[in-house]
């Protein structure tokens, strides 16, 4: 380890300095040997436990080391009092049974045997530690494959906040769970050898002392029973405030365009409240539990000898210092080590049993399939085998009556009565409206919607694209590619095929460009053509296409249908789900879908024939598109260019953007700021008095007793030598008994109050530190969002909250009570040998030395684990939101080793943190037993004249602090890496937050009255580094005006938007009915508009909440908005109808429907100034048609804009606003910008296509001849 010091010393460390993992670390190796047992335990009982299978896996080296445990704690109990007790006899005036030499062989046996101990016991505890690790790696690696094969049922369970939660809290027990697990069977047996050891000292009087011991086991198995079921409460209550905390940072975006700060805000609050109460409830019992560490031993001793004194025996300093010495062998065992091991075991017990019920959660696939359903292929085979095609002869697809349904405690099924029959290099287009069960039938033939009824058969291998996209943060390629094998020559054809080409051109790493967290740096048609590019990139049999063509234009998407689905994938079988009707007339089979039915089915000339009239479907839709759709924020938008943007060409590869660590020690303003958080000067002052007051009464009566047997000696002295006693010389036993009562009763009070008030003084603290970074997360501005990963954000509230919460506050409790009982030691010892000081001031600085070196190793180290955490939360985050694409894929196996490395990376930085803190500790155990050794040799070899009290009061004292200082540098170390957590969370009260404004007059009721709008010389950029992404916009739109904006990839359409809603700093003005919103406070400007955003976003809880958070309005106006989107009937059939649960991220409602959940939001706000962010792309033309008429009647009287991706839509507006590079280049009526043969829109609508062109012509001249009229 001398090495890293050195090197830390230095310089900090990083992720770089990390040693690679040993193989028996190895997270795959780990969590593959757990996975075999587990399943192994399934198979044997009925009621797996997963305790039984850690125990077989780990048992076995687990109980060696409580053998070599035992082993030490018997050898410092019986070894140390006994030699103390001759050392003080020795020193006892006119003794003559002991001589020098005698001394000298005691005085060796206690340093060897203290020697033994400590030698033993780092070892032990670093075994203890690895071996906790070992588990927690393997738990981690089991979770995750547990996550790989959860059902979509399940996943409505087990929320991403409960596993981030169960990978962050719960497993983290494991690690400070089993340090300490020995001791609840080693404590009764060394208070059964230490009783015997007693009674050989004093008789029946150790009974008093004994009994006081023993009767707090009930109260400390009644405590651990308490702490065990306020643990569950926390947990689950830390799952709920995790899971909302996910919610928010994935929606913070529609939270600030809503102005739903308030209610989110109100409602973490709460769910931090219940959860605060649990804790509240955990740390008054450790706070009881650490005062037992102040005044159990104390009382114990105090009782033994009262009883002793009265049983009519005279006290000696050999009685009083051999049991002391006894007592302070098992206080720290009884008092704390053995009731923190009972709670400990109590909470790994709530964490293991939390986890084995995510464990027992439902299956993808299992037993559940019904019988006759077959795949000739098993989907879930290596990602880079090859498809076996011994199995089949030709893919094949085959559905017979297939009933199904998400949860099998539905009434209704999902899907009813499916007959599917579709055979090799055949096209089946599955259309129909919105909720009609089109993507439920691919979850089917992925096997993610279990089958109650019917069967299906299925030969070839799949591959998926999924209707959201699904990016992974990592290269364009690495995406691509997921795992399969690189072939240039495929790879090249697909991404022509993709029309991925010219982006990798923009692009300033071509296809190695990152795409940051869920692809955020890309845009939306982006995103769709990559995801497209995944699947078709994939060589399988059977292709399924989820609505792969809704977000890209016309022309790209002709080109996607055409090359890609039509002529690269001709000689595969493909299922694409599609609400563009042109691409219908081409399919080999047509499947119209209706409330999860097959409604009609066959080719096009069938269906035209049977009645289906594709010309009115055709009509409604108009289905060409203006520009590529980007399904991502505005901020995303315009960072493609300034993200992605490189000024150095020869760069060939990105660098990832690593989270930010600090260096050097904790900061003072980080102690303070965490004090200061707990209450104001008055309760730290209280707090400050009630440690001293502690501490001196505790030293006082320790003091006291060593007086006490002084004087007897004294008087047994005069006594021997027949010296006449004098009144003053006589010993009045019963007032030394009422002082040294008054002074154990007063450490009792002092110390349970101080302990309580000290842990209650730091979970509020906690509280206030939570919310007060809550509060800057939520009004931070959107760069904050775009530059940190949401596993990053998630780790400060789950990790270093979870610290803050429930860690620190112990660590700091000991360093205090430590640095005192230091003081205390230094004081007696010095009034009894004033020389001792000069040494004991000698070891301080010594220790503090070697605590300076240290402590940069650890502290650096703690950061580092602390970064390497991160990754894996938003790698389990990622994960579960592209579940059904991996499984598709069969990427399992390539996620899983991905997680594996991540937590083999996470275990190089515990394992140097473990080694460092542990050969830190053994370094100073070996200098107090060193400087122990010297003081007692040097006392006999100086061979003065001293009280046997004041020999017996240093030699416990300072054998009492060799374990107690290297525990309190070490619990120092400690607190300086566990403050990493505050030092973290503080990091994100520094966090820009946007301009609280305040009213100079007051704003009208009403306003904005008309929905006028005027951009002035607006610019926005996402940094003052980062060039502008909009450029001196100036334009005026009227009231009742409709608006739409259109312009390519990057063009600044969606930043536009941006800046209507101030979610980044703009110059210039935007004035709104006459009031320049810019000088406005942004809660008033935001709540004055409404949206429907690009993607569909709604937060788990009721529906009510989801439509009206503020609880504003009545049921009537929400009905009523829901029965103009045609959703009234299906939330009414729904258990609760308004105060019906909805799924996290809205999972239980399709896309379509939360659009129109969306657009229902809309209508209860009823604002004048409404904008649509490409909000019709994945709807079917019925619903299209459904919500352009809903907003051209109810928003008849509003001003409308509209971020085009039908031209057909912006035909009708009023005025079209065409952008390029954050300009504008046009804006007027789209009739007369069409024509000017050179402008940007007629270039748009000549790209569709001579029809396509005419009929947007004839739809613009007749808007404009109307508007006319």
């Amino acid at each position: 380890m001398f090495p890293i010091y050195k090197r830390a010393y230095k310089k900090k460390l990083t992720e770089d300095d990390l040693f690679s993992p040993l193989p028996s670390h190895n997270s795959c190796f780990l969590g593959a040997e757990l996975e075999d047992i587990w399943i192994k335990e399934q198979g044997k009982h009925n009621k797996a436990a997963l305790h039984r299978a850690l125990l077989k896996m780990f048992g076995g080296r687990f109980f060696i080391i409580g053998l070599s445990q035992l082993f030490s704690e018997i050898l410092l109990l019986t070894v140390v009092p006994f030699s103390i007790g001759k050392l003080v006899r020795y020193f006892e005036t006119n003794q003559k049974t002991i001589s020098e030499n005698e001394a000298y062989y005691y005085c060796g046996a206690l340093v060897l045997g203290i020697t033994i101990d400590a030698v033993l016991a780092h070892p032990r505890l670093m075994s203890h530690q690895h071996l906790a690790m070992k588990m927690r790696v393997a738990c981690g690696s089991l979770i995750y494959r547990k996550t790989m094969k959860l059902s979509r049922n399940a996943l409505n369970k087990a929320t991403v906040g409960q596993m981030v939660n169960l990978l962050s809290n719960d497993l983290s027990r494991l690690d400070q769970g089993f340090i300490l697990a020995h001791f609840a069977w080693i404590g009764p047996v060394q208070v059964t050898i230490g009783t015997w050891l007693l009674y050989r000292e004093i008789g029946y009087a150790a009974l008093f002392g004994v009994a006081f011991l023993i009767s707090f086991v009930p109260l400390q198995a009644f405590l651990a029973k308490r702490t065990s079921v306020l643990r569950l409460r926390t947990a689950l209550r830390t799952d709920e405030r995790v899971r909302l905390m996910n919610e928010v940072i994935s929606g913070i975006q529609v939270i600030k365009m809503y102005c739903w700060e308030k209610p989110f805000s109100k409602l973490v609050s709460l769910v931090r409240k219940k959860e605060m109460e649990a804790i509240r409830g955990h740390a008054i019992i450790m706070g009881l539990i650490y005062s037992f560490e102040v005044f159990v031993a104390r009382t114990a001793i105090f009782l033994s000898i009262l009883g002793y004194v009265l049983l009519g025996n005279y006290v000696t300093a050999e009685k009083v210092f051999s049991i002391t010495a006894i007592y302070n062998v098992l206080r720290p065992v009884i008092t704390i080590l053995f009731s923190i091991s009972i709670s400990s075991i109590a909470e790994v017990n709530v964490s293991i049993c939390r986890v084995q019920k995510f464990l027992s959660y439902e299956e993808v696939s299992g037993e559940k399939e019904p019988k006759g359903t077959e795949n000739g292929l098993d989907k879930h085979e290596s990602i880079n085998s090859k498809p076996r095609k011994e199995y089949f002869t030709k893919p094949k697809l085959v559905l017979r009556n297939v009933c199904a349904k998400w949860e099998e405690g539905n009434v209704e099924n999902t899907l009813e009565n499916i007959y599917l029959n579709v055979s090799s290099n055949k096209l089946l287009a599955v259309t129909g409206p919105v909720g009609a069960g089109k993507s439920s039938l691919i979850n089917v033939i992925l096997k993610e919607l279990p089958i109650h009824s019917g069967t299906m058969e299925i030969q070839g291998t799949l591959s998926y694209a999924s209707q959201e996209p699904w990016l992974f943060s990592g290269s364009v390629m690495h995406n691509i590619l997921f795992g399969e094998e690189y072939d240039e020559t495929r790879y090249n054809k697909v991404v022509e095929v993709c029309a991925l080409k010219s982006d990798f051109a923009l692009f300033p790493y071509g296809d190695k460009t990152l795409v940051g967290e869920k692809g955020k740096l890309l845009s939306g048609g982006q995103k769709a053509r990559i995801n497209l590019a995944r699947c078709i990139y994939k060589k399988a049999d059977i292709y399924l296409l989820d609505d792969p063509l809704s977000a890209v234009d016309a022309n790209v998407g002709k080109h996607l249908y055409e090359s890609c689905i039509q002529d690269f994938l001709k000689d595969k079988m493909r299922i694409l789900v599609t609400h563009q009707l042109q691409y219908l007339q081409s399919a080999d089979i047509i499947v119209i879908m209706n409330d999860g039915q097959i409604q009609v089915e066959g080719n096009y000339k069938e269906l035209q024939s049977s009645g289906v009239n594709f010309s009115k479907l055709f009509d409604a839709q108009n289905t060409e598109e203006e520009g590529e759709k980007r399904k991502t924020t505005s901020r995303q938008n315009s960072e493609v260019k300034n993200n992605l943007s490189c000024e150095d060409d020869d760069i060939e590869e990105p660098l990832l953007e690593k989270e930010t660590q600090d260096s050097g020690t904790i900061s003072a303003s980080v102690y303070l700021q965490y004090f200061k958080s707990g209450g104001n000067i008055c309760k730290i002052l209280l707090l400050l008095f009630l440690v001293l007051i502690c501490q001196g009464a505790a030293t006082g009566a320790e003091y006291f007793v060593t007086y006490w047997v002084n004087l007897e000696q004294d008087l047994a002295d005069k006594v021997a030598a027949n010296l006449t006693l004098s009144n003053e010389t006589t010993i009045d036993r019963t007032q030394i008994l009422y002082i040294y009562s008054g002074l154990t009763g007063l450490t009792i009070v002092i110390s349970v109050v101080k302990a309580i008030f000290f842990m209650f003084f730091f979970t509020v603290a906690s509280k206030k530190l939570h919310d007060f970074i809550f509060s800057k997360i939520v009004q931070a501005k959107m760069r904050f969002y775009n530059s940190n990963p949401s596993g990053r954000i998630l780790n400060r509230f789950s990790k270093d909250i979870g610290h803050i919460d429930e860690y620190i506050p112990s660590v700091l409790l000991d360093v205090i009570e430590i640095a005192l009982l230091l003081s205390g030691t230094i004081v007696l010892t010095s009034i009894v040998e004033p020389f001792l000081l000069i040494a004991a001031l000698g070891l301080l600085v010594l220790f503090y030395s070697f605590r300076c070196v240290y402590l940069e190793t650890s502290r650096s180290v703690k950061r580092v684990e602390a970064i390497t955490k991160s990754p894996l939360f938003s790698h389990m985050t990622a994960s579960v939101q592209g579940l059904s694409t991996i499984r598709a894929f069969a990427a399992q196996k390539l996620l899983i080793n991905e997680f594996d490395e991540l937590q083999n990376r996470h275990s190089a930085a515990w394992f140097l943190f473990i080694a460092s803190s542990r050969c830190f500790a053994l370094w100073l155990d070996l200098i107090c037993i060193f400087f122990i050794a010297a003081a007692t040799f040097s006392l006999i070899a100086v061979n003065k004249i001293i009280h046997g009290g004041d020999i017996g009061l240093v030699i416990t004292q300072y054998i009492g602090l060799m374990g107690s200082l290297q525990w309190g540098m070490r619990q120092w170390s400690e607190l300086e890496n566990q403050m990493t957590s505050v030092e973290r969370v503080l990091e994100y009260t520094k966090v820009e937050s946007e301009p609280e404004r305040e009213l100079t007059n007051p704003v009208p009721v009403e306003w904005p009255k008309k929905g006028q709008v005027k951009f002035e010389n607006v610019q926005l950029r996402y940094s003052e580094s980062e060039p502008y992404v909009l450029k001196n916009l100036n334009f005026s739109v009227e009231p009742k005006e409709k608006i739409g904006i259109v312009g390519r990839t990057g063009a600044g359409k969606s930043s536009t938007i941006s800046a209507l809603f101030q979610l980044y700093d703009i110059e210039g003005s935007i004035i709104i009915d006459g009031l320049d919103s810019t000088q406005l406070p942004l809660d008033v400007v935001r709540s004055k508009i409404s949206i429907i955003p690009q993607e569909p976003v709604l937060f788990s809880g009721t529906m009510r909440k989801n439509l009206d958070p503020f609880e504003k309005y009545s049921d009537e106006v929400l009905w009523e908005a829901l029965e103009q989107v045609e959703l009234k009937s299906e939330i009414a059939e729904m258990p609760a109808g308004l105060n019906s649960n909805v799924s996290e991220g809205g999972s239980n409602f399709s896309v379509g429907q939360r659009q129109l959940i969306c657009l229902a939001r809309a209508l209860i706000r009823n604002n004048k100034i409404l904008v649509l962010d490409e909000a019709t792309a994945n709807v079917d033309p019925h619903t299209d048609s459904l919500i352009q008429n809903t907003i051209r009647i109810q928003f008849a009287d509003c001003t409308v804009f509209t971020i085009a991706h039908r031209l057909h839509t912006v035909m009708n507006a009023d005025k079209v606003l065409v952008m390029s590079s954050g300009r504008i280049e046009e804006f007027d009526h789209p009739h007369t910008l069409l024509q000017n043969e050179d402008g940007v829109l007629r270039r748009l609508v000549n790209d569709t296509g001579m029809s396509t062109s005419e009929k947007l012509e004839n739809m613009a001249k007749e808007n404009y001849l109307k508007k006319l009229e």
